[in-house]
């Protein structure tokens, strides 16, 4: 198995469509479609997690599915930060809040057949509301418009489902980092 080229079909600020040419296990040439993400050094996602037990989700539009999406705070290493400094910013931007405790959760593909986006997770506990003052210095992406939403750790999966049935997506990851996520509850 080996990648023989690649061929850049489009390219936008932080999106390449890439073409690619490799040799299968038998040697036959095969030719995949994919995305890679550029002009970042990784994506952060935080697991907020209040001192009373409380997950911090946020509700989020998301123009490519034109609906709102429950997700945890997210977002691109564009400013050449280091990884959890990127988690800090971004519990910030989305939610308002901080934490003196996060903590490396996990690390992955997201969609390997389709992308070459890899997550990093982290868990920020005991997290608070930051002032306005400091609210100002970290102000959400202009495209982002953003609900805070904190739930009960022990309602989690029953407040997703209503949101679901309200007409939400749900990101199908949540389900996995809330388990992984309890064990710091």
């Amino acid at each position: 198995m080996k990648i023989l080229n690649k061929e850049t079909l489009w390219q936008g600020k932080f999106l390449r469509i890439v073409h690619i040419s490799f040799v299968d296990k038998d040697g036959s040439i095969k030719k995949w479609e994919a995305v890679e993400r550029i002009n970042n050094k990784g994506i952060v996602i935080v697991i907020p997690i209040t001192p009373q037990g409380e997950f911090v989700f946020i509700r989020q539009f998301r123009p490519a599915f034109g609906a709102f999406v429950i997700e945890f705070p997210a977002g691109l290493n564009d400013k050449k930060e280091a990884l959890i400094d990127v988690a800090k910013r971004e519990l910030i931007e989305e939610t308002g809040h901080l934490s003196d405790e996060i903590i490396f959760l996990a690390e992955g593909p997201v969609s390997s057949g389709l992308s070459t986006e890899v997550i990093t997770v982290y868990i920020a506990k005991n997290v608070k509301e930051v002032s306005e003052e400091l609210k100002s210095k970290y102000p959400p992406d202009d495209t982002e418009n953003i609900e805070v939403l904190k739930v009960p750790h022990e309602k989690a999966f029953e407040f997703l489902e209503e949101q679901r049935i309200k007409g939400d997506f749900i990101d199908l990851k949540i389900y996995g980092f809330i388990e992984l996520a309890r064990k710091y509850i």
